[in-house]
């Protein structure tokens, strides 16, 4: 299936203390990292991007279409919008800039079984995870319904809509430590960051041997 996938990278880092998405892990950026990964299943690169924002240089050949936030401080979902909006799919993968350890099998399975859904989305401990989920462009009107009503949640709009949810036995297939949705806050998220790099090899096969049977 041919999607396009939104980056979120208008984040305003107050936490973090300044820019992090160009912090550096492993010789790339946070921001390249999260490129890299989604180049490969995706069609379609779309950075989103806040007002007056400047977006970073990738220092790789994916191209990437930069779009500005058509509801500015709205939070994650107004940046979701624009980039559904401005897809040339009907479906498309969102993912934050500040994710440095998605896992390409799970969002591959996430890629398998969206197209019947508008919405697919993990959950874990009862608590979506909206900035690592597929949407299709069905949810353009709920999302304005939403915005109309002054509610600004991601998942404010979710029984508008057809949503499939991924359980954490589908995940624990993929990605047993939900590691894919750690994303980088603070300065400290950023040494954990870097300490799970260089820890990732170690444990890769240990990980391989804990897939179950039942994944699929």
């Amino acid at each position: 299936m041919k999607i396009s996938t939104v980056i979120l990278a208008g984040g305003k880092g107050r936490r973090f203390g300044g820019e992090k998405i160009t912090q550096v892990i492993n010789g790339e950026t946070l921001l390249e990292r999260v490129v890299r990964v989604v180049s490969s299943i995706s069609e379609q690169l779309i950075l989103s991007l806040a007002p007056g924002q400047t977006a970073p240089e990738l220092n790789q050949a994916a191209k990437t279409l930069e779009v500005v936030d058509l509801y500015p401080d709205k939070g994650a979902l107004g940046g979701i919008y624009t980039g559904i909006l401005c897809s040339k799919f009907s479906h498309n993968l969102v993912v934050a800039a500040d994710m440095p350890l998605l896992n390409l099998s799970l969002l591959e399975y996430m890629i398998d079984i969206c197209p019947d859904y508008d919405v697919t989305v993990p959950r874990i401990g009862g608590y979506a995870e909206p900035l690592h989920a597929v949407y299709s462009k069905n949810c353009l009107g709920p999302i304005q319904a939403a915005f109309c009503k002054g509610e600004f949640q991601i998942i404010a709009f979710f029984n508008s809509v057809n949503v499939r949810w991924i359980q954490e036995d589908e995940i624990d297939c993929f990605d047993p430590d939900h590691l894919s949705f750690f994303n980088v806050n603070t300065q400290n998220d950023l040494k954990l960051a870097r300490l799970a790099m260089e820890c990732s090899s170690e444990v890769a096969q240990d990980r391989s041997d804990r897939k179950g049977k039942n994944c699929p």
